[in-house]
């Protein structure tokens, strides 16, 4: 059932959804045009003091520590009832939504730094709230709902129910012109047939947030109750990692879902999940963080303990380097996530370029990051927890975090997709002066055109890209030590800029094939864009963390290699002769390479079809009972323990009632 398009209209439709104008500065779109727009960025943002906000974190982290078994969620494969309870009279099921409508109201910052506590407890939480969160119901009624649909949901969500983003389908993932799953008009609203993949949250979930295709109008978002019949939880899917994830295969059969439930509009749906996604994608980074800090810890903990040929481990170079890198690594990933978070909170920047790339950043880096860390470890490393445990050694989940972390370079778009999607934002200055030029389906009078608006753009823009503030002997000298690197970020800049100019004029519309070189323009933004990050935070931060100036210099240095040699790659690299070579493997010519093995049987499909119609498996929803009684106490006398230097003032007294079986907290 899932639609059949074209290459060219499955780019239409994505370029439809994606947001055209630029209302707002871009430290990142100034940083692909080669303009070091620091003003932008410096001062470091202050961000506004949250009292209620540090009050939650100190009762979270309390939780976390006393409450919640990290390794019996890995062991069982599943977040028991009473921590979704937990979690739900603390209130961090309604962390990003408003007071108003029962939550907590919390800025980026604090959302970001309470996923970055309880993950590191089992990413799995994290998963769950930042699922709920940043892409489920909440996120996208804040910003397109109605007030009708706000005060009927988000007291709801606030309380503890739980939300799903329901976009995936078995053979439709970045490419949602194929959305097979169809929303028929009815009196009175929209009949939903089909099947959705990769649910995060669908198992336990009581509100979705659907993606459907409304005949002759587009895709469309959808409010649908989880319980609504027609609604099937068809299975719940396992992975490498993240064992506690509540994911589903979910059918919809005939269900029908009134009118006033669509958010933003018929044909709003793709550009809807786009808008959410911009300060979403802060979620994920945020975990990637904390799994640094944990792996900085076992990794500083286990290297200066365990001694091998007469010294600790961590004083021979070979593990000394591996350190350094996960600690000027967080650093940065660190640096990254909190100036993006900032500068969403204080509303001026437009941080669309910032929030993908540090997304993009640190979904890479952590997990180098924990592939260091089991190389440090050991053997041990590769050992499980239990294992160790069962020997009487300290039960530290180093394999499992590398598990855990894997699917961030898949989550929320693929590095691959993530690195189209900058791209595609890094080149719209050119596209919009000179995209009729290299437009196949443009005619000569708007060929032309696009011609003379390009000539005017380019006489003023190419002239800036010659000098710059980076060739100054004594340029940024306010940064100190971190001087040098900024300079190389200016002159790098304005490099990138010319190496991307370069490439329009030499592949025109031929370079949107270009993924390679695409690939490698935007990780050298985002290794520049990182070094502007830890250069502003350690000079803001020199009073309280003078020893910020040595991670960022740390830091600086290394990625000021990686950027040479990927500047390197743009032009000498096998990329055309990777493309042939696959071609031929596609079309079997080394299909010799293969034999000797026992290959993965072929018994079934690479991708599950699925047809309309009324499900035949068994619904395996999960639905959370009754929360405990006398919690909120103990939580309180946790909490005093835990952070003996943080008064925590007792939030509001919170009652609770059941509707239709479910728990909320009110």
């Amino acid at each position: 059932m899932t639609a059949t398009v074209s290459e060219k209209q499955a780019r239409q439709v994505a370029e439809a959804a994606r947001e055209s104008e630029w209302r707002k500065p871009s430290f990142g779109k100034e940083l692909f045009l080669g303009k070091l727009r620091l003003d932008l960025i410096d001062p470091w943002p202050a961000g506004a003091p949250s009292p209620d906000a540090e009050d939650f974190l100190a009762k979270l982290d309390a939780y976390a520590r006393s409450e919640v078994d990290g390794a019996r969620i890995e062991r069982e494969a599943r977040i028991p009832d009473e921590v979704f309870q937990g979690l739900a009279e603390l209130g961090a099921f309604g962390m990003k939504i408003d007071k108003d409508y029962g939550g907590l109201g919390l800025s980026n910052l604090y959302y970001t730094k309470a996923l970055t506590l309880i993950g590191s407890v089992n990413p799995s939480l994290g998963a769950l709230l930042s699922a709920h969160q940043s892409i489920g119901v909440p996120q996208p009624l804040k910003i397109f709902g109605t007030p009708e649909q706000k005060k009927a949901f988000l007291p709801r969500l606030a309380g503890g129910e739980v939300s799903a983003f329901l976009l995936t389908e078995p053979d439709v993932g970045s490419d949602p012109a194929r959305l097979g799953t169809i929303a028929e008009p009815v009196e009175g609203g929209y009949k939903l047939n089909g099947v959705k993949l990769w649910a995060t949250n669908g198992s336990v979930a009581t509100l979705l947030v659907v993606m459907a295709r409304v005949p002759d109008k587009g895709i469309t978002a959808f409010v649908v109750e989880g319980d609504a019949p027609g609604i099937t939880v068809e299975r719940r899917n396992e992975f490498l990692g993240l064992r506690g994830l509540e994911n589903s295969v979910t059918r919809f059969h005939d269900v029908f879902v009134p009118a006033e439930n669509v958010i933003g509009g018929l044909g709003k749906g793709l550009k809807i999940a786009l808008t959410t996604l911009n300060t979403g994608r802060l979620s994920l980074p945020a975990m990637c963080v904390g799994a640094g800090k944990w792996s900085l810890n076992v990794a500083r903990e286990w290297a200066a303990e365990r001694v091998q040929w007469g010294r600790p481990v961590g004083q021979h170079e070979a593990v000394a380097k591996k350190i350094a890198f996960i600690a000027a690594t967080t650093y940065a990933m660190e640096s990254m996530l909190d100036l993006c978070c900032l500068i969403a909170d204080d509303d001026r920047n437009d941080i669309r370029i910032e929030a993908a790339l540090v997304k993009l950043f640190a979904s890479e880096m952590a997990w180098q990051v924990a592939d260091e860390l089991i190389q440090i470890r050991g053997g041990r490393g590769y050992e499980t927890a239990a294992s160790l445990a069962a020997r009487g050694e300290r039960a530290v989940e180093v394999e499992q975090i590398l598990r855990d972390l894997r699917i961030n370079r898949i989550f929320e778009g693929s590095t691959e997709i993530m690195h189209l999607l900058i791209a595609r934002e890094a080149v719209d200055a050119h596209l919009s002066v000179a995209g009729d030029i290299i437009d196949p389906d443009a005619g000569l009078g708007r060929k032309a055109r696009a011609g003379a608006r390009a000539g005017a753009f380019y006489a003023k823009w190419l002239p800036t890209l010659a000098v710059g503030r980076g060739q100054v002997p004594m340029g940024y000298g306010e940064f100190g030590p971190l001087a040098t690197h900024l300079r190389y970020v200016e002159r790098a800049s304005r490099k990138l800029a010319r190496s991307t100019f370069y490439a329009m004029s030499r592949w025109q519309g031929k370079l949107e094939r270009k993924q390679g070189f695409l690939g490698r323009i935007v990780d050298i933004g985002a290794e520049l864009f990182a070094m502007s990050a830890v250069c502003v935070r350690a000079r803001s931060e020199r009073g309280e963390h003078p020893e910020g100036v040595e991670l960022a210099d740390l830091f600086c240095r290394q990625a000021r290699l990686r950027a040479e040699a990927l500047f390197d790659a743009l032009w000498d690299n096998t990329d055309t002769l990777d493309v042939k070579v696959a071609k031929r493997v596609l079309e079997g010519h080394y299909a010799f390479l293969e034999e000797g093995v026992v290959t993965a049987p072929t018994d079934a499909a690479w991708v599950a079809t699925w047809e309309p119609g009324e499900s035949t498996a068994e619904d395996v929803r999960r639905r959370i009972p009754r929360p405990l009684r006398n919690r909120p106490a103990r939580l309180a006398q946790a909490s005093r323990r835990a952070r003996p230097v943080r008064v925590v003032r007792p939030g509001p007294a919170r009652s609770v009632r059941v509707d239709q079986g479910h728990m909320v907290v009110v």
